[in-house]
Order: C-alpha cells, then structure tokens, then sequence
C-alpha cells in the first residue's frame, strides 16, 4: 500500500489516504518520496480550477527521492538513484512529438497528478521515461520546484534560441519569476523586473535582475517601448498586455508560462507591423529537463525554498493560498537543516 495525503472533493483540506497501486509496469518505477515540492498548480487542482480533476486527489508534481523498485525493462535508472518527478508521469512514446524529442506536448502525455496519484506520499509511481536522475552536485533537499518551475521558465530559453545578449523582462517575481531571473542572469541577458510588492524590489536585484519597475506603472511602461527582446509573464494577473506588448522591440515576443484563465487581447496594428509573437508553453520534456539541471548545477541556481513536514502539509497550502511563501515551499519526510 502506498500512503498519501489526498483532498476527498474539490476546496478540501488534505487527510491520510492509502491506495493500492498494484503490479508495477514493465516500463515503470516506484521512487520513495524524500521531498515533494508544493506548487500553486497543486492547489488548482485540489480546487478542481481547471476542470479535470478527479478525487480522491493526491497532488504533488515536484518529486525528489530515491528509486525504490523498477520494472523488468527499465535499464537507464538503477535501484538507489536519486531521481526527480515532474509535471508529466508518462508519455505514448509513439506519436510525432515524443519520437522527436518534444514529450511535453504528446496529446496522450500523463500527467502526474491528473487522473493519478501524485507524490503527496510516501512513495510514488511514473514511466522511467518521465524520470530524471539528479547531477551528482546538485543538491536534493531544493530540487523540487526544478522540475516544475525551473523547467518551466527554462524551456523558452531553450526553444526560442535566447541570445545572451537578449533584453528581457520578467513579469512577476514569485515562484516562477526569482528561478528565470536566476536563469537569465547565468544565460547573460540584460534583465528587467516588474513586480507589484516593494519588498521583492531588492530580492529582484540579488536573483540578478539588473533592473526592477512596478508593474501597475502604465506611465513607466510608455516610456519602454521597444526595448526588449523577450517578456516572460510567469502571473495569473490582468495586466495592461497592450502596454507590455509596445515595450517589444520588433521580432520580440511575449511568452507566457504563468497559467491564467482570464481572457487577453491585443490589437493587431501592434502585431504586424514589428513582427511581434505572443506564445505560451507548457513546462518540458525529459532531455530539457536534463539540460536544466546541469546548467542549475553549473551555475549554483537553486530555488529559495521553505520546508514543511509532511504532517502540516494543510498548515503549508495555507500559507501559499495567501501568497506568502517565499518563494517555494517543499514538504519532507527528512529533517533538513
């Protein structure tokens, strides 16, 4: 039997939950669940905010532990690793985008926590496809919000060919944001800001933001137009899009990784004539997910994490529903120092 925390229906609090996984897959692994990051995608799922969740819930996309037990054709994971779960538990392995590389956008992609039980417990399963093993150096106890955050904002990096010389601004300074200004400044881009709290002001600054502006400043914005190559929103907020959009120098592109439900819009005057892009994408896959975490490695980037015991995991959702973590928050089954 696995133990887990689960939400029985949707707004509830977490209570003990024991569920029979069954046979383990040929193809599968079983981690024993040393961290578990708590992101605020666990919460909109333990709401139901997104429309698919399915109870009992057992959130937790974040996974850092050790592989516990590995199915017969499992060869590149070895009992003992030290391994990380994000987002996706599994993927078809078969369709266009999983043979070329691209597992995150697989139409058949499993998530880790939709319509399975996620790592909210003592043990948890996924694909060994799905599993990466941690660098050497890169330490366990923070590693967490890595897989879902850190590959999160990492990927745009890696898919849009993000030139160190690039000038990019980064909407909000929170979970997401104070991992892609650390991102960034390793990448070597000139890096703006913007976030509506005076008191991240100078955490901004030592996350390597060169620069920092308050978001509700419409007249600051007017004055930033076509400065920069790439405006990353990591919010869920209604903003001024027309005002950030303006701020793009032709070519650029507004990337969202921040998953809202409001509507945006734009007018296409402010589009064509630059050549401006407004995209989104969805966290990453396997082989990013490893270029992420060497380069996390290289460079010392690390979430600023706040850990919890497992025993007051509803004491931790409490804290991030008022949006007072700073910046991550991680539940153990360890002692951390």
């Amino acid at each position: 039997m696995i133990n887990a925390f689960a939400a029985q229906f949707a707004k509830d609090e977490l209570s003990p939950f024991s569920y029979d996984p069954g046979p383990l897959g040929a193809n599968d692994v079983e981690i024993k669940v040393d961290y578990c990051g708590l992101c605020y995608s666990d919460i909109s799922m333990i709401d139901n905010a997104w429309g698919m969740s399915q109870y009992p819930l057992v959130p937790g996309h974040e996974v850092i532990g050790k592989v516990h037990a590995k199915g017969d054709l499992v060869t590149h994971l070895a009992l003992g690793d030290c391994v990380g779960l994000g987002w996706h538990a599994g993927y078809c392995m078969t369709c266009e985008y999983c043979l070329s590389g691209k597992h995150n956008l697989c139409a058949l992609v499993q998530g880790t926590i939709v319509d399975h039980h996620g790592g909210f417990a003592d043990r948890v399963r996924a694909s060994a496809h799905s599993v990466v093993k941690l660098p050497e150096n890169l330490q366990p106890a923070s590693a967490g919000p890595l897989f879902c955050g850190g590959i999160t904002v990492f990927t745009p990096l890696i898919e849009f060919n993000i030139q160190p010389t690039a000038k990019v601004a980064v909407i909000g300074i929170g979970g997401l944001g104070h991992l892609a200004l650390q991102f960034l400044h390793a990448w070597g881009c000139e890096i703006t800001a913007f976030t509506t709290h005076a008191d991240k002001q100078q955490q901004a600054l030592d996350f390597g933001a060169h620069k920092v502006i308050s978001c509700a400043d419409d007249n600051t914005l007017s004055k930033l137009q076509g400065q920069f190559d790439l405006i990353l929103s990591t919010v869920n907020a209604k903003l001024n899009w027309q005002a950030y959009l303006a701020t793009l120098k032709p070519e650029g592109r507004l990337h969202f990784v921040g998953m809202g439900l409001d509507s945006v819009s734009f007018t296409l005057p402010q589009l064509i004539p630059w050549q401006r892009m407004i995209s989104g994408s969805p966290v990453g896959s396997p082989n990013n997910i490893r270029k992420m975490l060497d380069f996390a490695q290289q460079h010392q980037i690390e979430a600023k994490v706040e850990y919890y015991p497992f025993s007051q995991i509803n004491e931790a959702i409490r804290k991030l529903r008022k949006g007072e973590a700073r910046y991550r928050l991680v539940l153990t089954h360890e002692q951390v120092e």
